[in-house]
């Protein structure tokens, strides 16, 4: 193993593990890109890191200098992993968090020093968003980060994610990724597209009304500027739907593969078994994203608890 200087070094590189025994077609493969293995535990520590170096390039985060304020809303994984490199960085990170949000999210972002500012449980990730935005209006001295219209987000996954997959996975022909920043779907879609433009990019998203952690449905109001600064109508070959008890019953899956994954890894698992489905009996190679680990997740009981008391439980509670 090599030997790092700080734990930042350990951010992406991270492994592909074949899960085709969950595969509907033995002539289609079915490979998992494991995000959990991020230090502050997924995908969202490569955005992270984009958005506080984007700021830093850019001189509205200068390290050392005291009294600095990071503002940002966020539901999960963001948040914690910019107070963990906030931490590292010396800046004071307040989170717009949703009041119904799972003590673990809450838990991780104290042990990482972070300020938690509520917003309306009922308002879900998107009363965050406009209670951070009007947050940052009347304090323009606070930087705001704005992963859903930061082109930093896109950049992360275009620079390091989609490369990643290329090198380790030459032969892909199907990418799908969950749709909720679609930072993931823009800059992992877009490189692969460049450098192999056969490729299919799936989203996966919840239908309208209905909540899948971590994912949201482009009909319920909210577009996140990503996608349609990044093309996202016309880079995705195909958008597909997975509910709540489906994201419930593929977390659970994945355990048959050895995995203990989140909810919303679940969902794009589902999603991904759909594109093989579609397949049919031709040769293909998809590569998913698993994007973080199970432990954040344990309150919500998505594998010891009936499958039906843990969908009303996430109607309730944030677990993303």
């Amino acid at each position: 193993m090599a030997r790092v200087s700080s734990v930042l070094e350990l951010i992406g590189r991270t492994p592909v593990l074949d899960v085709s025994a969950l595969s509907p077609s033995p002539n289609v493969t079915l490979l998992a890109k494991l995000e959990g293995r991020n230090p502050a535990g997924s995908i969202k520590d490569r955005v992270a890191l984009s958005l506080v170096e984007a700021a830093e390039t850019e001189g509205r985060l200068v390290p050392g200098r005291p009294g600095q304020v990071l503002i940002e809303p966020s539901s999960g994984n963001t948040g914690i992993a910019l107070a963990m490199i906030c931490r590292l960085r010396g800046y004071h990170l307040k989170v717009v968090l949703p009041a119904n949000v799972s003590p673990e999210r809450r838990q991780l972002l104290v042990a990482w020093g972070a300020e938690i500012i509520e917003s309306p449980g009922a308002e879900g990730s998107n009363g965050a968003v406009r209670r951070a935005q009007a947050l940052a209006a009347d304090h323009p001295d606070w930087v705001f980060l704005y992963q859903y219209a930061n082109p930093a987000n896109p950049r992360a996954h275009y620079t390091t994610t989609g490369p990643e997959i290329l090198a380790d996975v030459p032969e892909i022909t199907h990418f799908v990724a969950g749709l909720g920043t679609s930072g993931t779907l823009m800059g992992v879609g877009r490189y692969l597209k460049e450098h192999r433009p056969g490729v299919q990019v799936w989203a996966v998203e919840p239908p309208s009304g209905e909540v899948v952690d971590g994912l949201r449905s482009l009909e319920d109001g909210y577009v996140p500027p990503v996608f349609t600064d990044g093309g996202g109508a016309d880079l995705l070959d195909r958008k597909v739907i997975v509910r709540l008890r489906e994201s419930v019953e593929w977390t659970r899956r994945l355990t048959e593969v050895g995995l203990f994954a989140g909810l919303s890894s679940g969902a794009i698992m589902a999603g991904a078994v759909k594109c093989a489905r579609s397949v049919g009996d031709a040769p293909a190679t998809i590569v998913t994203v698993i994007c973080d680990d199970g432990w954040k997740y344990l309150s919500s009981g998505a594998w010891s608890d009936d499958v039906d008391d843990v969908v009303e439980r996430t109607r309730t509670t944030i677990y993303f």
